[in-house]
């Protein structure tokens, strides 16, 4: 496996220097931070994820006033006790996006929080105890507990909510491939298992964040 200090030589020059480049890197949030937000505001960035899979997400963030309003505020008891006629009324609403699978996600999703907070006592605690040396670890966890979670869903889920996280972009594909990493997108789980082993180690020699790790990866070839 490459040492990561050609790599970050190679974002220093596209950035335009360290400065330039560190200005261009984002910051987790600490577990104090992730503990501290409500659960609801979990379930609203969670379903703003899903909901703006694979449409334009300016849009999406127009409309959220909208979805905040019909989902009472993503309360998640409220919206887990949701049932299925009020569902079908909110897909006659034109201020929403109408899209049943997803629609339906939603109050779903919302008893899923309430069964993790009931096991770690707030979803933002269960985030915040889980390790960044097993995030993909965590991503499989999305993908299980939570419906439309799956793909890339889950990592850019947990990088908006501020949970430390790398992030499988194009950009980070053709770094990881230029390392000898892979020789592709990696989606299998032996795959996934060498990515996560290298951003450990890139960490333990850096003391950077996942995520930070992740954009100076994107940057050393974009």
């Amino acid at each position: 496996m490459a040492g990561f200090r050609k790599i970050m030589d190679r974002a220093i020059k596209r950035a335009g220097g360290p400065e330039a480049l560190d200005d261009m890197l984002p910051m987790p949030a600490t577990g104090k931070a992730l503990r501290a937000v409500a659960d609801n505001r979990y379930l609203s960035q969670m379903s703003l994820r899903v909901f703006s899979a694979g449409l334009r997400h300016d849009m999406v963030q127009a409309k959220w006033p909208a979805f905040e309003e019909a989902f009472h505020a993503f309360d998640p008891k409220r919206v887990a006790n949701m049932s299925e006629e009020a569902l079908e009324a909110l897909m006659g609403d034109r201020r929403l996006i109408r899209h049943w699978p997803k629609m339906r996600s939603v109050p779903e999703n919302a008893q899923a929080i309430l069964d993790i907070a009931a096991e770690a006592g707030s979803f933002g605690a269960w985030l915040a105890a889980w390790p960044a040396d097993d995030i993909v670890g965590l991503w499989t966890e999305m993908t299980k507990r939570f419906k439309q979670m799956g793909g890339m869903s889950g990592p850019y889920f947990l990088r908006n909510a501020g949970k430390d996280t790398f992030i499988v972009t194009p950009d980070v594909t053709r770094a990881l491939i230029d390392a000898g990493l892979v020789t592709r997108k990696p989606t299998a789980k032996k795959d996934l298992a060498a990515v996560q082993a290298a951003f450990n180690a890139w960490s333990a020699e850096t003391g950077r964040p996942l995520c930070q790790l992740s954009r100076i990866l994107a940057l050393s070839v974009g």
